[in-house]
């Protein structure tokens, strides 16, 4: 037998391949017989179940289990039809809102869960907040249609390792799951770029939060103060620092700014 070694093959192909370059494919029934063939002896235990080559123990070779979040049905089986074309990936559960993914994550511990940001009730950021405060090794990629930086910045803040637009290609969505699953991150180019404009004092508290979804909603000063219970001279101080803060020269564009960056949602 040549001298050859061992190593994980590359692209998601066969786990093994020999080196040199050129050589061919070790199959596991080769490994087998080579194994079993061994002599036996004090450092060579008469059976071998589950040989390990390197750092791979070929028994371990299984797919990522995923766990899908999305209150859209028709959505949830486009994913998991996109997740099934892969044998890398493997889709164990959906779950259409917030209160669903909690119980299906603790019963079915996914390796990697891909959660939309608009729910029912409670919001994917919340949840993936919520998860991880029992179980802190979660991983999340969010799936969803926001692209505002704000909505990438609470998902960051809740605990997720990647963020994706609704729409994007095949290949993305194989190579986000493995580099999470792997404990990386990932965020496209476009993603990355918006995150990056966001400036730090662009952010609002959360009244101010709320008197600008309000504002959104047609209300008044004066309606707006009867609503939350606080004077009216409050509510302007707090337009006031929204209109700064969003660089916007009245309520209107103050309110189309805040839409954009996903302040707010319609």
């Amino acid at each position: 037998m040549s001298n050859c070694y061992c190593h994980p093959a590359k692209g998601g192909g066969s786990p093994l391949t020999l080196a040199p370059e050129g050589m061919r494919v070790l199959k596991r029934p080769l490994i087998q017989r080579f194994l079993n063939n061994l002599p036996k002896g004090p450092h060579n235990p008469p059976s071998v179940t589950a040989p390990t080559i390197g750092l791979y123990n070929l028994a371990a070779m299984t797919p990522i289990r995923i766990l899908i979040v999305d209150d859209h049905p028709i959505m949830r089986v486009g994913i998991a039809a996109l997740i099934s074309s892969s044998k890398e990936m493997l889709a164990v559960g959906q779950a259409g809102t917030g209160e669903e993914a909690l119980q299906q994550h603790a019963a079915l511990h996914p390796d990697v869960t891909l959660m939309d940001l608009r729910l029912p009730g409670i919001s994917g950021a919340e949840t993936i907040r919520r998860i991880r405060q029992k179980t802190p090794d979660a991983r999340f990629i969010v799936l969803t249609t926001y692209e505002g930086d704000e909505d990438i910045h609470q998902a960051m803040e809740a605990g997720a390792s990647g963020y994706l637009v609704k729409g994007l290609p095949q290949e993305m969505l194989v190579a986000a799951v493995r580099r999470v699953h792997a404990g990386g991150r990932y965020f496209p180019p476009p993603v990355s770029q918006v995150l990056a404009a966001r400036t730090r004092d662009s952010s609002l508290s959360p009244r101010e939060r709320q008197v600008l979804e309000l504002v959104a909603k047609g209300q008044s000063n004066k309606e707006i103060a009867s609503t939350l219970g606080i004077t009216e001279a409050t509510v302007k101080c707090h337009v006031s620092v929204i209109l700064s803060r969003l660089n916007a020269a009245d309520r209107t564009q103050a309110v189309m700014t805040a839409l954009q960056r996903g302040l707010i949602h319609m």
